[in-house]
């Protein structure tokens, strides 16, 4: 395989993205499959640059670059992107730039309920953030629910297992099977 793949993960606030893209990461570090995993939403994270300023996104993809060029130096291929937004097609061309125009984007849009969410921000937002987590997921879980694309497959996470969500999410990619290196 010598193509870059990328499974953006996406969804809103409490969904589970972080934590399933670390369980896919240990499902593929157990069959020994090499692959780098970013939290996206790191990428972006300085001050000042406020939600929606146009600095944000592109801190986030020289980041992002940077970041590629040492994996790919090393022989990667694979990575694992963990971001609210990254499976929208506004973000498509970032990650050509970074990884290479030929690269394979694979997304999978997690969906939770609200009530799902709030239990998880509640259990997970310890300090003043809880409020504007809140807020801020619903409005993005609609925003996810009108833009994303029609090959974003959405997978829910109701009342499920990390691994189940994590084995679903990975069959997208094909990694396990060998599909996804094509």
């Amino acid at each position: 395989m010598d193509r870059a793949e990328v499974l953006l993960i996406g969804g809103r606030a409490g969904v589970g993205k972080t934590t399933v893209g670390w369980e896919i990461s240990a499902l593929l570090r157990a069959a020994t499959v090499p692959h780098c995993v970013v939290e996206g939403d790191y990428m972006g994270q300085a001050h000042p640059a406020p939600e929606g300023d146009p600095r944000r996104k592109k801190i986030a993809e020289r980041n992002l670059t940077a970041l590629w060029s040492n994996y790919a130096e090393l022989g990667h291929r694979r990575l694992i992107y963990t971001n609210t937004v990254s499976v929208l097609t506004d973000n498509e061309e970032m990650f050509r730039r970074a990884m290479g125009r030929n690269v394979r984007l694979v997304r999978v849009l997690l969906t939770a309920s609200d009530t799902t969410t709030r239990e998880r921000l509640t259990g997970r937002e310890l300090g003043s953030e809880l409020a504007h987590e809140l807020r801020s997921s619903a409005r993005k879980a609609r925003m996810l629910d009108e833009q994303a694309p029609a090959d974003a497959v959405r997978v829910a996470t109701d009342g499920r297992s990390v691994g189940d969500i994590a084995r679903e999410v990975e069959a997208v990619a094909g990694w396990l099977t060998g599909a996804g290196s094509r």
